[in-house]
């Protein structure tokens, strides 16, 4: 006799139904190193609406967390962000607009009609694995990049050396990573993994033999510390102290969103210059990849091609036409969080709230203030490419195990 399928507000709960709050606080921004600096830059470069982006944003996190009950990341669509801050020729709002929700109509109907669930079937292990190994370090390039280079968000340039002293200087950035590397260990597992969980194929290759004091000095001494969540926190305390008068700029009251009026120029130059050369990246990274590595860390959480490619399409065929920046999910946020102790879908319920709060709050006041908050942001996703390359490292080993007893 088929089980009674569990109702939407069941799933809710069960979801929900984590205690180890400080390790999902720090998991929450583990994505932010990704999220601030394309928000910022097209913040300044293309007049995209930060209160309004906050708030629909930090909805669809609060939503994606209690429906999949994993840290499933809500990401900027990076093809469509470099393409419109492109010095000499950037894009206009409704054409950024126009090509997120190009991307998110395709999207939804490849789900809706189940032909994204047979190309996840069709794209090779090794694929998505390089997919995610290739982000990984993409990531890690950048925020290193981030960290020896001062920065201009509007140009996506960088402008010189980062000096060695002084709030945001090379000393500050490699005492933050020192502390991260001391007390998250090498990347193998402790307060970053899901218990029940991940045992089985992520831990099949493991040798049997490692002493529980070696497994304690791999995973790091300090179990629970949200790790992440204090780097950021003292970056932008350090940033306040460095100019508090940004205190004085803040404004009570959110932004005003405005229902887009897209011509068929917007949508043609949306289309052909950003949706395009965006759609192979969501299929393979924003879809494929974080199901399969969703699946691998959470295997008992049914999280589908079909449920991640419409999720997408809904966010951005809702958010867009209001002026909210595209977006989609990523195996790269969903490593990130997870590195830093997010097990559950109630690490993004805490992100999306904040973000919520901020921008009903203060609304596009935050520009001056969320400048300074990058210094915080960048730090933490240093450890991104750690994420990759371990469980990159360990399917790798999982299968070689299993092609040897299959030749012996």
């Amino acid at each position: 006799m088929a089980e009674p399928e569990e109702s939407v507000l069941g799933r809710v709960k069960r979801n929900m139904g984590h205690k180890l709050v400080w390790e999902e606080l720090g998991g929450s921004v583990g994505d932010l190193g990704t999220f601030v600096p394309i928000v910022l830059a097209l913040v300044l470069v293309n007049g995209l609406d930060l209160g309004t982006t906050l708030v629909f944003t930090g909805a669809y996190n609060v939503v994606t967390g209690l429906l999949f009950g994993v840290p499933m990341p809500v990401q900027p669509m990076k093809s469509i962000a470099a393409v419109a801050i492109t010095e000499g020729d950037p894009l206009s709002l409704n054409q950024i607009m126009a090509a997120g929700l190009s991307t998110a109509l395709v999207l939804a109907i490849l789900g809706i009609t189940g032909l994204m669930s047979v190309v996840n079937r069709l794209v090779p292990l090794p694929v998505v694995r390089g997919v995610q190994l290739s982000q990984g370090i993409a990531f890690g390039i950048t925020a290193v990049k981030y960290i020896l280079k001062e920065q201009d968000l509007t140009k996506g340039k960088t402008t010189g050396d980062r000096p060695w002293l002084g709030m945001d200087g090379l000393v500050m950035a490699l005492s933050a990573l020192c502390f991260i590397v001391l007390t998250t260990g090498a990347g193998g597992g402790g307060i970053h993994e899901c218990g029940s969980d991940n045992v089985g194929l992520l831990e099949g290759a493991e040798d049997e033999s490692i002493t529980r004091r070696e497994r304690r000095m791999r995973e790091g001494r300090f179990v629970g510390l949200p790790t992440a969540l204090l780097v950021f926190i003292v970056g932008v305390l350090l940033a306040i102290a460095r100019d508090p008068g940004v205190i004085s700029k803040l404004h009570f009251g959110p932004s005003i969103p405005h229902f887009l009026t897209i011509t068929k120029e917007d949508w043609k130059i949306g289309f052909m210059r950003a949706a395009i050369p965006q759609l192979p990246l969501s299929i393979l990274n924003s879809v494929i990849a974080v199901c399969k590595l969703s699946n691998d860390l959470f295997p008992s959480k049914d999280v589908s091609p079909f449920k991640v490619s419409v999720s997408v399409g809904l966010m951005n065929l809702v958010g867009c036409w209001w002026g909210a920046m595209p977006v989609c999910h990523g195996a790269g946020g969903l490593a990130g969080q997870y590195r830093f102790g997010a097990k559950t879908g109630m690490a993004v319920v805490f992100l999306g709230s904040a973000k919520m709060f901020l921008g009903l709050v203060f609304g596009t006041s935050l520009v001056g203030r969320v400048l300074l908050l990058s210094m915080g942001c960048a730090l933490p996703w240093l450890r991104l490419p750690d994420s990759f390359n371990k469980l990159s490292a360990r399917f790798i080993s999982n299968y070689r195990c299993l092609i040897f007893r299959k030749i012996c």
